[in-house]
């Protein structure tokens, strides 16, 4: 099958995120007057659940939906001004491997649980390489649920055989595959070593991964 378009997560992925989301997380708890703690390891933990405001149910139960409303919106504002800083960039290889894509005219998705503000802080000018845009508030079923994945191949108007993944957790690789859409891993820094049973391949990063690559993993 001819593959015809690509389809990125964002956090992790796209851009080494997970680590600015979590300082974001810790400033928003102290400014709201929480002595909640998310060191790295706890915070790996938290990211197998999907979602920011999923993640702070999972810490704390008990929180009320004012309070995780109000958590989630100052985090997120923290984390805008550091992408707007320059403290976030992308990851090695995936603007080459983008800027090929978009020189052979393969179609250009994203797929994520993150909020719509992240992605376009994130990607600024760049969010037009992207014809379909799916983000956490399209898909009230995170993943792995394929939902997100399903609404973007309606969206673009093709089958997932036309179509490869690109994510980096296990979450991610569950959702593609579920929606039939062969997923290749770039593994992120809170990833590593973890299950991507049904990945077509893993890779440290895309930094020596180029389209002929993915053409050639595609099924």
């Amino acid at each position: 099958m001819t593959l015809s378009a690509l389809i990125f997560d964002v956090d992790g992925t796209l851009a080494e995120t997970e680590e600015a989301h979590r300082h974001a997380f810790i400033l928003a708890f102290g400014q709201l007057g929480l002595n909640w703690s998310w060191p790295p390891a706890l915070y790996r933990k938290l990211l197998k659940i999907s979602g920011g405001r999923e993640r702070i149910l999972a810490f704390n139960p008990d929180a009320s939906p004012e309070l995780v409303a109000a958590l989630h919106r100052r985090k997120t504002e923290i984390y805008t001004d550091m992408v707007a800083s320059g403290r976030v960039t992308f990851r090695p290889g995936v603007e080459a491997l983008i800027t090929e894509a978009r020189a052979e005219n393969l179609r250009l998705a994203i797929a994520t649980t993150s909020s719509r503000a992240n992605v376009e802080t994130l990607l600024g000018h760049r969010l037009k390489w992207f014809e379909v845009v799916a983000c956490g508030e399209d898909a009230s079923r995170k993943k792995p649920d394929p939902q997100v994945y399903s609404l973007v191949l309606t969206k673009l108007g093709l089958s997932a055989a036309d179509c490869l993944a690109l994510e980096d957790s296990s979450n991610g690789v569950r959702a593609a595959c579920a929606a039939g859409i062969g997923v290749v891993v770039s593994e992120s820094m809170y990833t590593t070593g973890d299950d991507f049973s049904g990945a077509l391949a893993v890779f440290p990063d895309f930094a020596h991964v180029g389209l002929e690559r993915l053409r050639q993993l595609h099924p």
